[in-house]
């Protein structure tokens, strides 16, 4: 069987060698036949696993036939099945950038999420590049829940990372995405992602503007993240241990994505604890609606919200 479909592979390789041939009846090569028989060796190669074949027949398509951009993709998923995946990916990149000039940019959108999704587990700088990538051609697109999600991909795995700084920005856009959406219940979520991120950045005061922040959105003066939220600003401050391991092990944290997961469990108050020192400087709990007095921070630089 597979030396079958090799021999058929390679008897679409010359038909496609014929259509490239000019004679006195035919002066022009007939590029349209050749990326068709170059496409189906591909398929023949692949169906036996001669990637590399496989690979160079699907090259050889997409440059016969450039207006078929999906060769390029399917050579670097070749690639990614001989196990290079730099190469795979590098083809990805390209077939996307050829997507977005022919005027198909959700395509080029959903190429370079699954390139980022190929390379996730080998590469995570590369595919937080990608993400970020694929979340602006969406954005360009104003297509906002598609590139939220993408720029969500990007943001726990600059959380993972430990590229915080670069995280804090990240979470701002998809919280205004989410809000432009009207999809609220998200930027509640994205509101604890910001917090947690912030304090491990050492950064209360950002921390503590993105929550009095939130209250301008609907439904989060008394919800459930925002009483949390008070409650554990409040024990970082006070730098109260038990109220602070006690809301980062609560459900509501505990069951978000797992790098935000794990920011909460890993959080510490400063100082290594000691109990309450000072009054909070965030609003009491108790979902009373109303968001506590505004603190002025005109001239605050620090934060990213």
């Amino acid at each position: 069987m597979a030396a079958q479909k090799i021999n058929e592979a390679h008897e679409h390789i010359a038909k496609a060698e014929k259509c490239l041939k000019t004679s006195m009846t035919k002066w022009k090569p007939d590029y349209d036949g050749a990326a068709s028989e170059m496409a189906k060796a591909a398929v023949a190669f692949k169906n036996v696993k001669q990637f590399e074949q496989a690979k160079d027949a699907y090259l050889k398509e997409a440059e016969y036939h450039t207006e078929n951009k999906a060769a390029y993709e399917q050579a670097g998923m070749m690639l990614k099945d001989m196990k290079k995946m730099p190469e795979a990916i590098q083809l990805i990149e390209k077939a996307s950038i050829m997507y977005v000039e022919n005027g198909t940019s959700g395509t080029a959108g959903m190429a370079l999420d699954r390139a980022g999704k190929l390379v996730e587990p080998i590469d995570l700088e590369k595919a937080v590049d990608l993400y970020q990538k694929a979340a602006s051609v969406f954005e360009n697109e104003d297509r906002l829940r598609q590139a939220a999600e993408l720029l969500g991909k990007a943001s726990r795995l600059l959380v993972r990372l430990r590229r915080l700084d670069e995280a804090a920005v990240s979470l701002q856009k998809e919280k205004n995405m989410y809000k432009e959406i009207e999809n609220y219940p998200t930027c509640f979520k994205k509101t604890i992602a910001q917090v947690l991120v912030h304090l491990h950045r050492g950064d209360f005061v950002a921390a503590d503007k993105c929550v009095r922040e939130s209250y301008s959105l609907p439904g989060f003066s008394g919800s459930e993240d925002c009483v949390s939220m008070e409650t554990l600003l409040a024990a970082y401050d006070e730098q109260d241990e038990d109220d602070l391991v006690r809301v980062c092990n609560s459900p509501l944290l505990k069951y978000m994505d797992n790098d935000y997961a794990k920011l909460a469990i890993s959080l510490k108050v400063p100082g290594g604890g000691g109990g309450k020192k000072k009054k909070s400087t965030v609003a009491p709990q108790g979902g009373s609606g109303a968001p506590p007095p505004a603190e002025e921070d005109d001239d605050y630089e620090g934060g990213l919200c």
